[in-house]
């Protein structure tokens, strides 16, 4: 029962980081002045892992900060 609340709860959030990361990697092709077709898959898969890869370090760090501001720890 809790097992599969946890893998639901887990797979919400991938989720929704995948879909933020992937909005993210198509400002930054939009910023580049280049178009989401001018890439192949792989180059694609590439721009979005690195998106989500700095959303789970801000995350991270966000989730860090709180922590120490709890704790009264700045």
């Amino acid at each position: 029962m809790l097992g599969k609340w946890k893998d639901q709860l887990v797979d919400k959030y991938r989720s929704r980081i995948r879909e933020k990361a992937i909005t993210r990697a198509k400002a930054r092709i939009a910023i580049a002045g280049r178009s989401v077709e001018s890439f192949t898959e792989d180059e694609l898969e590439t721009i979005v892992r690195e998106e989500e890869d700095k959303l789970r370090s801000d995350i991270l760090k966000s989730t860090g900060l709180a922590a120490l501001l709890i704790l009264g720890i700045t």
